[in-house]
């Protein structure tokens, strides 16, 4: 059986009910000793600065392109039908651990200000090694505004593997842990290997890509992608889910059924969006790093920001796209009649080294604030959390010299949940979440 949300598509009553602020641990030092003050004037990402301009926002054009149904539907038809979520729930085969049960490195990569209130590190069998890592997240509560997934509270976290180590079979490829949320002591997943099917829909290879930004809105899953390939963003249908029936680290078609790198489950990719300027670049269309929802926009809308590299004079941007409302498009995002989608707000940021973003428009503004995690110069340590508008930036302050490196290591992509008022993110380590109301107090 088919689960899906209780799905609105027409405007939310309910907006975003906090402001996100922010945070970093530990500056880093150059060759002689920064003071604190110093250090936070040169993160500081200051305010952002509005595109308007048809010049500026042409290279934020995206074309969409939908894999045909019937080259999906001969997929699902040989593979014996699709599940859904609740279905891989069901067979959750890994425990996730709480905080308290986690060793100490784990926990020392979650925000020092302010503390995690709900957090969790993986199944020892998924972090042997480091080959595989997490840095995406999203959960039902984007999905859809009841904060459920049919009867289920559910968390999808993103994890791509390395491209130079471990198995030459698995290398680049992008999984997804299906959470099962509904009781917090005891939560448990199952992993769905993201794949693209061949154009006729005869077989699939698995998608190679790092997915640090992650969106799940109504039934559909948006991915980033990796900076350079042409295709900016990949759609998933999570109730086109199919089970495999070989387990080897084959991906595809093989002989006595299917396969998928050893995993029980795959999501084939029913659509994708390029960049109508080409392949990201500086001087043209921007790296998609980060994704989030917000649901203070008419429509809702998908929230994006851009990867640029500490230390550049390179400028990233955010920016967003319109859901679309028409329930006869199989496509998430509004289009024209020739299934283009323009962008419908952007900006310019100091932020570099962007890893999540969201947006909160306070009740009977005009114009949203923006909340921004990134990592100074730096892809291996403690991050900043800042929130910005049009007239400057702030974030959380900690520690003796009052940086502001306080938000969690290595932290990945955003996901506010407005009906329990949490914020979720993934470290490199663990899987948490952090009240608004406290993260909202932190802000200096």
């Amino acid at each position: 059986m088919k689960h899906r949300g209780r799905h609105r598509r027409r405007r939310r009553g309910t907006a975003l009910r906090a402001a996100l602020a922010g945070a970093a641990l530990a500056l880093t030092a150059t060759a002689t000793i920064v003071s604190a003050s110093q250090a936070t004037v040169a993160e500081n990402p200051g305010a952002l600065k509005p595109l308007t301009s048809a010049a500026d926002t042409a290279p934020l054009q995206l074309q969409e392109h939908l894999v045909p149904r019937r080259s999906l539907d001969r997929l699902a038809s040989a593979m014996g039908g699709t599940v859904g979520v609740t279905d891989v729930l069901a067979d959750a085969d890994h425990s996730l651990r709480e905080a308290a049960d986690c060793d100490s490195d784990d926990r020392d990569s979650l925000p020092a200000t302010p503390e995690a209130t709900e957090a969790y590190c993986w199944d020892p069998t998924d972090t042997l090694t480091d080959d595989w890592r997490p840095a995406s997240v999203t959960t039902s509560s984007d999905a859809d505004d009841d904060g459920l997934w049919g009867a289920n509270r559910v968390v999808l976290a993103g994890w791509t593997h390395s491209t130079s180590s471990g198995p030459a079979a698995s290398r680049g490829l992008a999984r997804v842990a299906v959470v099962n949320e509904n009781d917090p002591a005891h939560p448990s997943y199952s992993w769905v290997l993201l794949t693209v099917p061949s154009a006729d829909g005869r077989t699939y290879r698995g998608l190679t890509s790092e997915i640090s930004g992650m969106v799940w809105y109504e039934d559909k899953l948006l991915v980033t992608t990796t900076p350079g390939s042409a295709d900016a963003l990949y759609v998933y249908d999570l109730n086109r889910i199919q089970r495999t029936s070989v387990l080897t680290d084959a991906v595809g078609r093989v002989p006595g059924g299917w396969s998928a790198d050893g995993f029980r489950y795959v999501m084939p990719a029913v659509g994708s969006y390029r960049f109508t300027a080409g392949a990201c670049s500086a001087a043209g269309a921007p790296c998609p790093s980060a994704l989030s929802v917000d649901r203070g926009t008419a429509p809702d809308s998908l929230v994006l920001g851009e990867w640029t590299p500490a230390g550049s004079d390179q400028r990233a941007r955010l920016w967003r796209y319109a859901f679309d409302e028409n329930p006869k498009h199989d496509g998430p995002l509004a289009t024209d009649a020739t299934g283009r989608a323009d962008a419908v707000e952007a900006y310019l940021t100091g932020a570099s080294e962007i890893r999540g973003v969201l947006s909160y428009r306070p009740p009977g503004a005009t114009a949203s604030e923006w909340y921004v995690g990134h990592l100074p110069g730096a892809m291996d340590g403690h991050g900043s959390l800042w929130r910005q508008d049009t007239e400057g930036a702030q974030a959380a302050s900690c520690g003796s010299d009052a940086s502001h490196r306080c938000w969690g290591e290595s932290a990945g992509s955003l996901s506010y949940a407005p009906d329990t008022g949490e914020v979720w993110s993934v470290t490199d380590r663990m899987l948490f979440s952090v009240p608004l109301r406290s993260i909202d107090a932190s802000l200096r």
